[in-house]
C-alpha cells in the first residue's frame, strides 16, 4: 500500500476516534489486500474485492475474525478515504462462527494462579477473574481506578472505547494491596513494566498463563481471555442475574452475555436472583491443596 495512501487512512481512523489497535488492524488488512493484487487500492474494484474474499475463505483458510476485519477495513478505506461511489454496503460480511468459550473450573482457576511465578502476573490474572476484565483492561489500570471507599474499580475506555465500573471484591481489595506493599508501583499504571517506564506487556502474561497451565498439568489450552470467560461463567452458576453480569463486562448485548448460558452448568434454569455479588477470588483460596 502507498505510502501516501497509508497516512491517509491512519488519519482518517484517528479522526473518528478509532483506538491505535483498531487502526492497526485496518492498516494491515488493507495492506494484505494491497499485496495479494500487487496493486494500490486506488486501482481496484468491487470485483477485486470479492476475487480477495474467495481467496481468504477458500485458499487461505482464514479465520472468521480476520475475514470480519478485512471487511470493516475495507468498507472504510473505499467508503471514507477513498469515497468510492459503488455501494460500499454491498461487500459481504461472513456468517459468524458460532463457538461456545472454553470455561475453567474454580479448582482450574486456583491451580493456574498458584502455578504464576511472580507476585505481579499472578495478581493481574486473579484481577481478571476477580471482576472479569480484559487483559489490556487490567493493564491499563491506575491506582487512582481502585476505589475502596465505593467498592468499585474504574476500567477506563475498555472495547468500544466506553468507560464503566465493575465491582472490587473484599478478596481482591486485599490482593491488590499485598501487591501493593510487595511492588510499590510508581508513577501512572498500577502495573508498570520491570524498567516501570510504561505498562506491563500483554505478551509477558499470556506467556506466564500458559506455564502456569502447563505446570499445573491442565490438559486445556489455558488463555488469559478464559479468566473473563470464567468469570462471568462461574458467577451465573452462582445465581447472579444475566443483567448484572452484562453491565460488569460491558456487553452492549444482552445476547452477548446469554452465551454464557450454554456453558453455565444449570446455566439455563431459572434460579432466584442474587441479592449481592459474589467473591469468586474468595472461592480459589479457600480450596484445599492438591
Amino acid at each position: 500500500m502507498p505510502s501516501l495512501l497509508r497516512t491517509r487512512v491512519t488519519q482518517d481512523l484517528r479522526i473518528r476516534n478509532y483506538s491505535e489497535k483498531s487502526v492497526s488492524i485496518y492498516v494491515r488488512c488493507i495492506a494484505e489486500f494491497a499485496k495479494y493484487f500487487r496493486r494500490s487500492p486506488e486501482g481496484l474494484n468491487e470485483g477485486h474485492i470479492r476475487e480477495y474474499q474467495r481467496y481468504l475463505v477458500e485458499e487461505k483458510k482464514a479465520s472468521w475474525s480476520f475475514f470480519n476485519q478485512t471487511v470493516c477495513a475495507l468498507r472504510f478505506l473505499y467508503n471514507k478515504t477513498l469515497k468510492k461511489d459503488w455501494p460500499v454496503e454491498h461487500i459481504p460480511f461472513p456468517r459468524r462462527e458460532k463457538r461456545l468459550p472454553v470455561v475453567l473450573s474454580t479448582e482450574e482457576v486456583s491451580k493456574v494462579f498458584s502455578g504464576v511465578r511472580t507476585v505481579k502476573s499472578r495478581t493481574i490474572l486473579q484481577t481478571m477473574y476477580a471482576s472479569g476484565l480484559r487483559l489490556m483492561e487490567a493493564l491499563n489500570l491506575r491506582p487512582s481506578d481502585i476505589d475502596s471507599a465505593r467498592m468499585t474499580i474504574r476500567v477506563r475506555q475498555g472495547k468500544g472505547r466506553q468507560d464503566r465500573y465493575v465491582t472490587l471484591s473484599p478478596t481482591l481489595l486485599e490482593t491488590l494491596r499485598d501487591y501493593y506493599r510487595t511492588y510499590r508501583p510508581e508513577g501512572e499504571w498500577l502495573f508498570p513494566n520491570r524498567e516501570r517506564t510504561g505498562k506491563t506487556d500483554p505478551t509477558s502474561i499470556q506467556r506466564a498463563c500458559r506455564k502456569a497451565a502447563r505446570t499445573a498439568g491442565l490438559a486445556k489450552r489455558v488463555t488469559t481471555h478464559m479468566m473473563r470467560h470464567s468469570f462471568a461463567t462461574h458467577l451465573l452458576e452462582a445465581g447472579v442475574d444475566l443483567r448484572t453480569i452484562q453491565i460488569l463486562l460491558g456487553h452492549g448485548s444482552l445476547n452477548t452475555t446469554a452465551l454464557y448460558l450454554h456453558v453455565a452448568v444449570g446455566g439455563a434454569k431459572p434460579r432466584p436472583p442474587r441479592p449481592q455479588m459474589v467473591d469468586l477470588l474468595a472461592l480459589t483460596k479457600t480450596l484445599p491443596e492438591k
